[in-house]
């Protein structure tokens, strides 16, 4: 096998965008920091709400975790509604996972308004159990799930084998409300949707400083100044430069994905014929799916870029092997390898800071970027420019601090790679 440097994302994009550099003083009703799922659907909902926007992205639109992520449209947190309530309470868990119950068919939903190109399937997502310990994790969160109205249906063995195509999983939880995009596709295509609307995006425009002046707030890029009334700051795990007056704070995660070529026909008839997109039970999680093409795309937590990095290509292939021997015996290989960042709160639960007039600060999605992110965002365009902070989906907070983010980033990192290793032997 070999695994060629490249992100499928960028090499199979087909939306485009027009965001140049800042090239000049700006004065406008809201400021976007950060060109991802969050930052370009607050930038649309606000342009299309008549507001004059200005998006500043420091590389390129979707440069971050929104261009790398796995592609999931996924219903809610990862958390099971019962812890989601226990941290939160009753009222506030309830008013977020409603919000996010409906996150996919949001998404879908920007799709088809906007004609974006990104391959877009709601044919669900497979939560599939990897052990009996991991089928008991399922039966637990179906409960929950269906307690509180969630249709999600609790598949036995032979069925969640059926429609994945491997003999290696004991049942999985689908969610019907759920799919898969391409998305960067996703994330360029709503950049697109707001440059239409009237909003002013422009990449590779790095935000070096960020003040608050008299009824403004001042931002500085490429040498130029944005004044803007109001401010979102959308950066999450890709934050640069910044540190007054407020940072995200995280712990960061690697993840990284695999690419075989197309696969044949009769191996696309067998693995996920459906077109479900699939997450596992384990505590190191991984993930598979198949992209339009018939690309078979495995996913695991690690940072094949860090030093670490060579465990984690070698499990990916011991992944491919275990899950779809069939694939293996076809001798198909990795054509693209990619890795991105996920920024993780220490509760799992995504977080808006409040941290000036005016300003949100918006982060911590924990891995669930695509629906969660285009709610956050949308909402958080009405939020400031009504002056309504409960049109956003939990309350914003004032101050939010983490205490060793910087180790327990060391300790996912290490913590995947030893049992990368351990699965290698």
């Amino acid at each position: 096998m070999t695994s060629e440097p490249g992100n499928l994302w960028e090499a199979t994009c087909a939306e485009t965008v027009q965001a140049p550099p800042l090239t000049g003083d700006a004065t406008v009703e809201l400021a976007v920091i950060g060109g991802g799922f969050t930052g370009c659907s607050a930038a649309l909902e606000a342009a299309r709400a008549g507001a004059s926007v200005c998006l500043l992205e420091a590389r390129r639109i979707g440069y971050g975790g929104s261009g790398r992520n796995v592609g999931l449209v996924n219903a809610g947190l990862w958390l099971p509604p019962d812890e989601i309530v226990a941290l939160m309470g009753e009222a506030p868990a309830a008013r977020l996972m409603e919000a996010l119950a409906a996150g996919p068919a949001t998404v879908f939903a920007k799709v088809k308004e906007h004609g974006i190109a990104c391959e877009a399937v709601q044919a669900g997502t497979l939560h599939c159990a990897h052990s009996e310990k991991g089928l008991e994790d399922l039966q637990t969160r179906f409960r929950q799930g269906n307690r509180i109205g969630a249709p999600v249906r609790l598949l036995d063995a032979a069925e969640a084998r059926a429609r994945v195509g491997t003999e290696v999983i004991h049942g999985a939880l689908l969610d019907s409300r759920a799919g898969t995009v391409q998305p960067l596709g996703y994330c360029r295509g709503l950049a697109r949707a707001a440059v239409a609307a009237g909003a002013k995006l422009h990449a590779q425009s790095p935000v070096t400083a960020l003040a608050r002046d008299g009824e403004t707030w001042r931002l500085s890029a490429n040498g130029h100044t944005v004044r803007a009334r109001k401010l979102l700051l959308a950066t999450n795990a890709y934050h640069l430069g910044i540190d007054d007056p407020f940072r995200p704070q995280a712990a960061i995660v690697g993840f990284s994905q695999y690419a075989t070529a197309p696969l044949d026909a009769d191996l696309r008839d067998q693995i996920l014929p459906g077109g479900e997109g699939c997450w596992d039970t384990t505590m190191v999680m991984n993930s598979f799916r198949v992209d339009a093409a018939g690309r078979l795309i495995v996913g695991a937590m690690g940072n094949r870029r860090a030093p670490t990095g060579p465990i984690h290509d070698a499990f990916a292939k011991k992944l491919l092997a275990r899950l779809f021997p069939q694939v293996k015996d076809r001798t198909l290989t990795f054509q693209h390898a990619w890795h991105g960042r996920i920024g993780m709160t220490s509760d799992h639960i995504p977080k808006v800071v409040g941290f000036g007039p005016g300003a949100y600060a918006i982060f911590g999605y924990s891995g669930r970027g695509i629906a969660p992110g285009t709610v956050f965002g949308t909402a958080a365009a009405q939020a400031l420019l009504r002056d309504d902070p409960d049109a956003l989906p939990l309350t914003p907070v004032d101050r939010y601090a983490e205490r060793f983010t910087r180790l327990r980033s060391v300790y996912y990192e290490t913590g995947a790679a030893l049992d990368h290793a351990r699965r290698l032997v």
